[in-house]
């Protein structure tokens, strides 16, 4: 139910003409922010339209703010594109790319990602990563350890893996990222690193398998505890009130929030229900919001894009829906902030009459 609505909390300024935008990353580099946007596929002319068709051999976006508004300012070859983790390691930035298929029909899901690496005037490659259908990118350290978590992996007709198909987590060695560790899961969406009482855990959602968290036992993660259901999407860590809090998305499912006892995670607040795809939080003088996406409703043969995203405020005891927001099969939303104003980038990757070319949108945030 949405509480009240008697404030606008987002007023849209801005455009991005992308095509079947999958991810928003924000970052800084040199002084200045950019927007990384990874884009599944343009259309074709003539093609029925579906939710999985389309030209994959596309391009990365990478947007540079500059004066209230993001202007294009280059492009990467990334196919299929589905992430974009950018990262820091002893002072060299890089750009972390998942790929999930090339071709235009049928499609080739073993393709290798790209890790790009910034030398201070062009992205570059810098390591490819072989994978099947790859869907996430997540860097994370511990101590001085640093690990890439890569999710992979699609169980659908005619589809046959040539490359390592399951998801896995791989540790930088000063030189490159080598393998560390394998998961079994069949269809990997999406990874979130956490540390709850000096424990750290790994988020790993799965589409087809139950989703599940994993915990680092100084050597590699271990399964700690397993989710309820399938059709997992996102997690998103939270310091709520004194409280560790994991929010947590299914397409198919419910959109939940869980809660650390002590011991494990418990559900502490059902969102809502189907749809939900991805997250985003801020806080801005005391007052705690998350942002969730949805992205369709339906089936892959018939999906309606066309839904409304939330605001929750956490009230002191709960999250209220404080807001609704026109999407448009939207599949990110990441947070930044310029010139004392708050910004919201939310990632759209299809029309309501699903077709690719969907513009992303650009709001500031007014909570």
């Amino acid at each position: 139910m949405l509480a009240r609505q008697t404030t606008t909390l987002l007023r849209q300024i801005g455009t991005l003409p992308t095509s079947g935008a999958r991810a928003a990353e924000i970052f800084r580099l040199d002084g200045q922010t950019f927007l990384a946007v990874p884009q599944l596929a343009y259309d074709l002319p003539g093609a029925p339209a579906h939710m999985n068709g389309g030209d994959s051999d596309t391009d990365l976006l990478i947007f540079r703010w500059d004066e209230n508004t993001f202007a294009e300012h280059s492009r990467l070859p990334v196919p299929g594109g589905e992430d974009a983790e950018f990262f820091t390691i002893d002072g060299v930035h890089y750009l972390a790319t998942a790929c999930a298929r090339k071709g235009k029909g049928p499609y080739d899901p073993n393709i290798a990602s790209t890790i790009f690496r910034w030398d201070g005037t062009v992205w570059s490659s810098f390591q490819v990563i072989p994978g099947f259908f790859a869907k996430q990118f997540r860097h994370f350290s511990i101590g001085s350890r640093h690990f890439l978590a890569l999710a992979l992996g699609v169980s659908v007709e005619g589809a046959v893996a040539t490359n390592p198909r399951n998801s896995c987590i791989l540790e930088w060695t000063g030189t490159g990222f080598e393998l560390l560790q394998t998961l079994e899961g069949p269809w990997g969406y999406n990874w979130c690193h956490f540390t709850v009482d000096d424990q750290h855990f790994l988020g790993y959602a799965d589409h087809v398998e139950p989703s599940r968290i994993l915990r680092w036992d100084g050597k590699r993660f271990e399964p700690f505890q397993t989710l309820d259901g399938s059709t997992g999407r996102a997690f998103l860590a939270m310091h709520v009130a004194g409280e560790f809090q994991l929010a947590f998305a299914t397409i198919a499912g419910d959109t939940t929030v869980l809660k650390w006892n002590g011991n494990a995670f418990e559900l502490f607040q059902t969102l809502s229900g189907p749809g939900g795809r991805e997250f985003a939080t801020v806080t801005r003088d005391g007052r705690h919001y998350l942002v969730q996406i949805n992205f369709i409703e339906g089936s892959p043969k018939a999906p309606k894009t066309d839904l409304v995203s939330f605001i929750h405020v956490w009230d002191g005891s709960q999250w209220q829906k404080v807001f609704e927001f026109e999407t448009f099969g939207a599949t990110d939303a990441a947070f930044f902030s310029d010139a004392g104003k708050t910004y919201l980038v939310v990632a759209n990757g299809l029309t309501p009459e699903v077709k690719f070319r969907q513009d992303s949108a650009v709001f500031e945030f007014l909570g």
